[in-house]
């Protein structure tokens, strides 16, 4: 997306600088043009990484969208360089550049999304539930995916397995051994295989807070 007549919106941030904080209220969104910013939200009186974001990826745009205090704390990891919206610069953006204005509304719809799945995910008590839920969410956003059946295919490896559900790489490896010694999931050289969906479906579903 080419925002370059857009450079007056731009704003520098410093390496551990805080952008915005859980809970405050907020009229902007940023979308990030160089450097990576952290997503950090309190869940249980302990801070847990949400996400990482990287350039052309868009945050605190729920303040837009639900006019609700901030869900998160966002950090800049690097020096990073956003373009800055408020309600009016985005209703004029809205209004003058209806082909940016399609691809926004997109990403917003997939942001608001995402992180929602990824709230279901972090409020599952049980690791062995979050990892389930990661391989269910995973189906969920894989439309080309066989469904033929309910086994399940996924290019994906175990380090972004445990950057979904928020645990460490070991644990989560702990984990995927034990669903493959249970015989639920299968580990070739290239992708993690679960072989029947639907149980790992159930079991989440069980586990889940009514």
């Amino acid at each position: 997306m080419d925002m370059s007549a857009f450079g007056r919106f731009t704003r520098t941030f410093q390496p551990g600088e805080m952008i915005f904080s859980e809970f405050e209220p907020g009229d902007t969104f940023y979308l990030i043009q160089s450097g990576r910013v952290e997503l950090v939200k309190i869940i249980g009186d302990i801070e847990r990484t949400l996400d990482i974001l990287q350039p052309s990826e868009m945050f605190g745009e729920m303040a837009i969208l639900e006019n609700s205090p901030r869900s998160a704390t966002a950090i800049a990891l690097d020096t990073v360089k956003v373009l800055e919206f408020n309600s009016q610069n985005f209703e004029i953006l809205m209004l003058g550049n209806p082909q940016i204005a399609l691809k926004l509304l997109r990403m917003f719809t997939k942001r608001i999304y995402d992180s929602k799945r990824r709230f279901m995910i972090l409020t599952l008590d049980e690791p062995q539930a979050k990892i389930a839920d990661v391989f269910l969410m995973l189906d969920e956003n894989s439309p080309d995916i066989d469904k033929s059946t309910d086994v399940r295919e996924f290019k994906t490896t175990v380090d972004d397995v445990a950057h979904w559900a928020c645990m460490s790489v070991s644990e989560t490896r702990d984990i995927i051994n034990h669903f493959v010694t249970q015989r639920r999931m299968e580990m070739p050289p290239d992708r993690l295989v679960v072989k029947n969906i639907m149980d790992f479906s159930r079991f989440v579903n069980s586990r889940r807070k009514k």
